[in-house]
């Protein structure tokens, strides 16, 4: 059936004939949607890309600098005499576990965050949360030890080679090593720090690895992992601080009671006649003042080693505390929760601490930048034979190599002669 339309000029016009432009206007309109649907994928999956390099990048970073790092604390301290005092034994028992934390911790973590999904299982999954738990644990203690092992040589300094024997610091290292386990591996793998839902989830989706804790282990690990040590070293700390500022003004206040004795008797030997005095050396006599000088130089060096380590005490507390702020709330408060990328942000600050401590040793301890230099030198020097041997090779292959293009050069020129020489004889 045919359908005439009249214009507005009086023509008649065939509609049915004329072809269907709505198909067309739509097929257009479905066709952009779908144009700007396939470029925002590819934008999502550019800025995926870019978040994974720029991811995988920082943790790589942290890695690298906590295993290398701490790696050239523990060389440095064995190579070097004067570093093997007992403070730093628990420096190198901490390099130690920052070094086990980026193996067996950040390794984990990073694996979890790049693939978005855990690969290793449900027991490694258990085994992980537990030395997780086990070393920032042991990382803490030790920084609780060494402020400890600081208030005794500040504060008593004549008892503290009695108080800080060798037998002594093995016992601390010893309860700093094996009493962790009883607030990550024993609760952990008994099923205690958890829910049985929880549990049971991780039983039927053993490819998702979440540390979710019940209220009772989440106060008391908190507790003992970081609020009470941190609350011990503060105190100690503050201690230190006081002691050794009362130090400081009593030998202030010694010289300047010296130099004015000193003043007042030169003054009396004038008035009294230095003429008919003996003859008298002005030079000050080295025996009495070789004890104050020793003491002063050794206050000094103890108040240094004071306050590199407090600082490292404050890097410590200002890199764990968001982690551990964030885990007793959101252990607590049931109706908290959490995106991802603030759970990887509060993890990765805590475990960037393990790789902070080196750089503080290089830069605000004058016997530990010594030492770092002098062993980067080593390393050095004991990698600059292979490089010389591997450069000697590399010109051996280029002498054998030019010989054997000259000789094969040679070989043509001699075969195009002989040649030549056939030709005119045939001729």
């Amino acid at each position: 059936m045919e359908a005439n339309e009249t214009t507005e000029d009086g023509l008649v016009v065939n509609t049915t004939d004329l072809p269907d432009l709505s198909n067309i206007f739509v097929d257009t309109g479905q066709s952009n949607r779908s144009s700007n649907l396939y470029d925002r994928e590819e934008n999502d999956e550019l800025e995926r890309v870019i978040l994974l390099t720029v991811k995988a990048t920082v943790m790589g970073f942290i890695i690298l600098c906590a295993l290398f790092g701490n790696l050239l604390v523990i060389v440095s301290v064995m190579r070097h005499r004067k570093l093997r005092v007992i403070t730093n034994y628990f420096v190198v028992s901490l390099a130690l576990a920052d070094m086990l934390v980026a193996i067996f911790a950040m390794t984990f973590n990073a694996s979890v965050e790049l693939s978005g999904r855990w690969l290793f299982g449900y027991f490694m999954c258990d085994v992980w949360n537990s030395l997780d738990v086990f070393f920032s644990t042991v990382s803490i203690l030790h920084l609780c030890c060494i402020s400890v092992d600081r208030y005794y040589a500040i504060v008593q300094p004549l008892d503290y080679p009695l108080i800080m024997t060798n037998l002594r610091l093995s016992t601390m290292l010893s309860v700093v090593w094996c009493s962790p386990t009883v607030m990550s591996f024993l609760p952990i793998f008994a099923g205690w720090y958890t829910t049985e839902k929880h549990l049971e989830y991780r039983r039927n989706y053993p490819d998702v690895c979440v540390f979710q804790v019940n209220k009772p282990y989440a106060v008391i690990s908190s507790s003992v992992s970081f609020w009470l040590p941190g609350i011990i070293m503060i105190a100690m700390y503050y201690k230190i601080y006081k002691e050794a500022d009362r130090q400081e003004r009593m030998l202030y206040r010694s010289k300047v009671a010296a130099a004015l004795l000193n003043k007042h008797l030169q003054i009396n030997g004038i008035s009294a006649g230095l003429a008919t005095l003996p003859t008298v050396d002005q030079s000050p006599d080295p025996q009495p003042e070789e004890p104050q000088i020793t003491s002063s130089s050794k206050m000094r060096r103890e108040r240094k080693a004071a306050r590199t380590l407090g600082i490292i005490m404050s890097a410590f507390l200002a890199c764990w505390l968001p982690f551990f702020l964030w885990y007793i709330i959101t252990s607590l408060c049931d109706s908290c929760e959490s995106s991802d990328s603030v759970v990887a942000v509060v993890f990765w600050v805590g475990y960037f601490n393990s790789a902070l401590n080196p750089l503080i040793y290089a830069y605000f301890n004058r016997d530990f930048r010594v030492a770092f230099r002098k062993t980067l030198k080593s390393c050095c020097v004991a990698l600059r034979p292979v490089r010389d041997l591997r450069q000697a090779h590399r010109k051996q292959d280029l002498v054998h190599s030019n010989a054997s293009s000259e000789l094969h050069v040679n070989n043509q020129l001699r075969a195009s002669e002989m040649t030549n020489v056939h030709i005119e004889a045939c001729i």
